[in-house]
């Protein structure tokens, strides 16, 4: 009875006992689970455009870092190196749809699936080869220094980082839902023999879901990397991208974002409140709980379409 106590009492006790702080620890999820959404919406806009998981995604978070600050030093101002990096990212989204969505087009989920591992392993041989392997500090001249407001500590990148992605996210919010292109992502999804015999330009839809996904991934790869440095381990915050799809849905841009705010704050109020009381590091695996949970009683997410198919 007591150990039930200790794990389930004595945390909401704390929480009541320092305001402050616990808001502190709110703010700081909340800001935390803005960078997960960032890396789950390009996932939700390959998804989108072709109903299959972009296991590449990670990889191209990687590769744009690398690319901008590749270039940043080799003496590229910060703003042409974020222009460059931008149409390098939109090029890679014309040599995918060329090279090998074109070849792809009304063939199996798996397919595409597979097709998307090769590619995120191309684009790491890649970005070694042209920008190497060691560690690369990351500064586009945003301080990553903290602040106090009411007795709360506040950060100013990451406040930064929160304001980029509220804009991404309403971007593509009216992107998918007031645009032509956006409406026909569905269509595309759904069957692209389909698609294509209505007169939807199946090509274009890529170049553009591709090239939107990239500028997604380097939005993500700015705000990891300047966090932890550009290395080859940042492509594994893709990892953490799965429970908030799962949480939020894979076909919902809003979802993206709500399923990163939950696992944000959850993990950060699991790790200092309960984490002491079972030894720690709840933190690496309370995101695949939670969505283990939602997997059993919603898997479609909270936001997610419910996928009825008649046999």
């Amino acid at each position: 009875m007591e150990a039930l106590q200790a794990v389930f009492v004595l945390p909401f006790l704390d929480m009541a006992g320092e305001p402050l702080f616990f808001l502190e620890v709110i703010i700081g999820g909340l800001l935390t689970g803005v960078n997960y959404s960032l890396v789950a919406l390009g996932f939700v806009l390959i998804f989108k455009a072709s109903g299959v998981f972009n296991f590449s995604q990670g990889i191209m978070v990687l590769f744009a870092a690398l690319t901008l600050v590749g270039l940043m030093e080799r003496g590229v101002p910060v703003w042409l190196a974020l222009v460059l990096t931008v149409l390098a990212m939109i090029a890679l989204a014309f040599i995918v749809e060329r090279f090998m969505l074109r070849f792809l087009v009304n063939q199996d989920e798996i397919i595409l699936f597979m097709a998307t591992i090769g590619l995120a392993f191309l684009l790491e041989g890649v970005g070694e080869i042209a920008w190497g392997a060691d560690v690369k500090e990351l500064d586009i001249g945003i301080p990553d220094k903290s602040f106090e407001v009411g007795g709360i500590l506040l950060n100013e990148f990451d406040l930064f980082a929160a304001a980029t992605g509220t804009v991404l996210v309403v971007g593509l919010a009216v992107f998918f839902h007031k645009t032509p292109i956006g409406r026909a992502l569905r269509a595309v999804a759904d069957d692209h023999q389909a698609a294509l015999s209505v007169g939807i330009p199946l090509k274009t839809i890529w170049v553009v879901v591709w090239s939107v996904a990239g500028i997604v991934a380097l939005a993500a790869g700015i705000s990891w990397g300047a966090k932890s440095g550009v290395q080859f381990s940042l492509s594994l915050i893709a990892l953490k991208a799965l429970p908030v799809l799962l949480i939020g849905g894979f076909t919902s841009v809003p979802g993206a974002i709500i399923g990163g705010l939950i696992i944000g704050v959850g993990e950060k109020i699991a790790e200092i409140y309960w984490g002491p009381l079972v030894g720690g590091a709840i933190e690496n695996w309370f995101a695949y709980m939670l969505a283990l949970a939602f997997l059993l009683f919603r898997p479609q997410g909270l936001f997610g379409e419910r996928i009825i198919e008649r046999v």
